[in-house]
């Protein structure tokens, strides 16, 4: 790595990108070895962030009979408050940019009441009833704190919980293995237009945002949700419906979705979005084409079918690879 490094050095300089006395300034700065710690020390505080809201859990689970419902709420809402108090004196407030903070124990410190104030919720929901049979409403209310918190302090990790808790709040799960499991997923066909709706809402959300210049930085964030549950919704009600008769209104949602982050990944030069989108459209086009071929008797050509498919598979990784390439150039130029 310190050759390649030496060697782009040296390209700089050859194309008199960098004068010699900033070659020399960078050669030596190089050679002291110095490395930082600062991605280490951040996964760590990140770390005794979850390892820290877990033991709560833990502790409450534990010892519910013992220490009492009163107790527990009563602790977490002093842990709450003091994090919360703590967040808003060393903040520097709503800003429409990006902010950094000064201290990074900043940043961990909202995780941590955001998370705990869901907890709290949750768990006071559970016991007492506050919001008495709308359960919706126990769901809602840290989501709406979630997404007051990731925006006041500038945090992504508390809007991923935000927008994690909206989706729940419409009645799915975010993630795949939980959205192709889920069997009211099949059952209800309305939580599939839920899950499309959802997802073309963050889509809007990004492109407001974008006009008026509100956390721009937030938009990457919004778009990686909408892409897997547009993607993986179309996809599972793709399997599903076929014969109702409705599966080409997916299989259109699903190329309008893989045509949009299409371009937006370019846009934004957001390789995670491009190799998802292209993952997606693959599934999407060969349920597509196995669909259609089940009408079709292969009974005199299965020899040559079995053939032509390891063809098929080698060459859609040889494209995958090439476009990968041909994305990775695009975004250097």
């Amino acid at each position: 790595m310190n050759k390649f490094d030496d060697q782009a050095t040296k390209a700089l300089l050859d194309k008199n990108l960098i004068t010699e006395n900033q070659y020399q300034e960078i050669t030596s700065y190089r050679s002291l070895n110095i490395f930082s710690l600062n991605a280490e020390l951040k996964f760590f505080l990140y770390l005794s962030v979850l390892l820290f809201t877990s033991g709560i859990g833990v502790l409450i689970y534990n010892n519910i009979d013992s220490i009492g419902h009163i107790a527990i709420l009563s602790l977490l809402l002093i842990v709450i408050g003091v994090c919360f108090f703590y967040c808003f004196k060393n903040s520097k407030g709503f800003q429409k940019s990006e902010v950094t903070f000064e201290h990074p124990v900043l940043e961990y410190l909202v995780l941590a009441a955001s998370i705990l104030t869901c907890i709290f919720i949750g768990y006071l929901q559970f016991q007492y009833q506050p919001f008495g049979t709308h359960y919706g409403l126990a769901t809602l209310v840290p989501t709406l704190v979630s997404f007051f918190c990731a925006y006041y302090f500038d945090n992504k990790s508390v809007l991923t919980i935000a927008i994690t808790g909206l989706a729940a709040y419409v009645g799915l799960s975010v993630t795949p293995q939980d959205l192709l499991n889920n069997s009211n997923f099949y059952s209800d066909q309305t939580l599939s237009y839920s899950a499309i709706m959802l997802g073309f809402l963050l889509i809007l959300w990004t492109i407001y945002s974008s006009r008026i210049q509100l956390k721009t930085h937030f938009n990457i964030i919004y778009l990686t949700f909408a892409l897997h549950i547009i993607s993986i919704a179309s996809i599972s009600s793709l399997l599903d419906y076929f014969e109702n008769g409705i599966w080409f209104l997916f299989a259109l949602v699903l190329a309008a979705s893989s045509f949009y982050f299409y371009k937006i990944s370019h846009k934004l030069r957001a390789i995670s979005l491009y190799v998802f989108m292209i993952i997606y459209a693959y599934i999407g086009l060969n349920i597509f084409f196995v669909r259609l071929l089940e009408n079709i008797n292969f009974s005199d050509v299965w020899e040559l079918f079995i053939i032509l498919l390891p063809i098929y598979f080698i060459g859609s990784i040889v494209m995958f690879i090439k476009l990968i390439k041909t994305f990775n150039k695009e975004i250097a130029a």
